[in-house]
């Protein structure tokens, strides 16, 4: 089953451009090996740590989101355990999340479709018939 998850994972601030762009590749090649698939690579840059990590107050944050089923995660992260610049990281799994979102957007389509739509018209007027002499009041004796 395929799943669509999130890793995010934080290597040393360090690192030159050459050795992140190897890593990245390194791990985008073990996805497909494994039976998944790379939806997209995001290198968000050298961000400021929340708390101290290794001594590290800075890192370089990457952003991988990745189609597949369990052992393409477990693949993956097992890698990042033993690879030495990563210093944190985080799997995610989005793909149920991704259907929330999307069951809440079609609902307010539905209402936006409902409300946009104009008003049901007021009945015109009917028109005037022409008056007709003023019958007499039934006489009431």
């Amino acid at each position: 089953m395929n799943r669509t998850y999130e890793l995010m994972f934080i290597v040393r601030p360090d690192m030159t451009e050459e050795d992140l762009d190897k890593l990245i590749a390194t791990l985008s090649g073990v996805v497909p090996t494994s039976g998944g698939s790379v939806q997209r690579v995001d290198k968000m840059g050298k961000r400021r740590l929340a708390y101290t990590v290794r001594r590290f107050h800075e890192g370089i944050y990457v952003l991988m989101v990745v189609e597949g089923g369990g052992a393409v995660i477990h693949e993956l992260e097992r890698r990042l355990r033993v690879t030495e610049p990563v210093i944190k990281f985080l799997t995610v799994r989005t793909d149920e999340e991704q259907k929330r979102l999307d069951k809440v957007k079609a609902l307010r389509d539905a209402k936006k479709k409902v409300s946009a739509q104009p008003a049901a018209p007021a009945p015109a007027p009917a028109a005037e018939a022409p008056a007709a002499p003023a019958a007499a009041a039934p006489a009431t004796a």
